[in-house]
């Protein structure tokens, strides 16, 4: 009987290590792997010290800290340079699908599957209260990137003859090519592109209340908020873009590991790169509350 009974103990407990396994052990590993979680004690445990999770959910913590269950959940993988840097096609690529209406007007926008999953729910969210949200520019390759980039050049020459006042000017609101967030698929900018129509007076001022309120429900941050001694570098603060961080975390975290000022080449004024310190002043240069911990 007493090697009955520890058959049982052993058998149940078995159940319980594979019970151990579903998904909130998975989401637990994910963000073990990806650095999204605190050491201490006997292992990984996701953050809390966020002050905004005090006012959240349960359901609310875990819509920020994993992606929609069923989407190939794998932000931490390691990715290379040519994805970190906007050099490929998200048209053909795995990750990606098409946003199409009523999400966007424009034809050709492209995201990451499980940051158009998260956003069709803050959507769907926003509308009941009143707010549509409409998707104005989403992934964006080197490509894509160079003609802003390029464009500009040309257009600032006469005002800013010296490159690096040049490339100041147009580092308030526009990445090199290969240093834009917009190249990972995790971003988006949302209904305008000027800061005014959000502020009082503005056309989308509701826009911009209901977001700074409710986009952290569903893992959207802004990442360009206004500088200080909080944010003494990078970007002006854009209140139309916000970036979806179960994935934008870990690919940062990459990107400020991997690449280099000097590895951003191939287009006009890449050699302002470096003396302005591209990585550590303005990929790296954004609200706190979007950095990894």
């Amino acid at each position: 009987m007493r090697l009955f009974y520890l058959f049982q103990v052993a058998v149940l407990g078995l159940l319980l290590a594979v019970a151990g396994c579903g998904p909130e052990a998975e989401t637990g590993a994910l963000f073990a792997r990806s650095g999204l979680a605190h050491e201490g004690g006997g292992g990984m445990t996701t953050d809390t010290t966020d002050p905004r999770k005090d006012k959240m959910t349960d359901r609310e913590i875990m819509a920020v800290e994993a992606p929609e269950s069923g989407a190939p959940d794998q932000p931490d993988k390691e990715v290379d340079l040519n994805y970190l840097m906007g050099k490929f096609d998200p048209a053909r690529h795995p990750d990606f699908v098409p946003v199409g209406k009523p999400y966007t007007h424009k034809p050709g926008m492209m995201l990451r599957r499980e940051t158009f999953a998260a956003f069709k729910k803050m959507w769907a969210a926003a509308k009941k209260d009143g707010v549509t949200l409409t998707i104005i520019s989403s992934t964006r390759s080197f490509e894509q990137q160079k003609n802003i980039w390029e464009g500009k050049w040309s257009r600032f020459a006469a005002e800013h003859p010296q490159a690096d006042a040049r490339a100041r000017k147009i580092l308030e609101y526009s990445a090199m090519p290969g240093a834009s967030r917009h190249h990972w698929g995790t971003d988006i900018d949302l209904n305008d592109l000027n800061n005014p129509s959000f502020e009082p007076g503005g056309r989308h001022v509701n826009v911009y209340a209901w977001l700074k309120v409710h986009a952290y429900e569903f893992g959207f941050c802004q990442p360009y908020t206004a500088k200080g001694d909080q944010r003494p570098h990078g970007y002006n603060e854009e209140k139309w873009h916000w970036s979806y961080l179960p994935l934008a975390m870990p690919l940062l975290r990459q990107y400020s590991e991997a690449v280099r000022d000097e590895m951003l080449r191939g287009f006009s004024g890449a050699e302002t790169a470096k003396p302005l310190h591209m990585v550590d002043h303005y990929a790296l240069g954004i609200n706190q509350d979007c950095k990894p911990r």
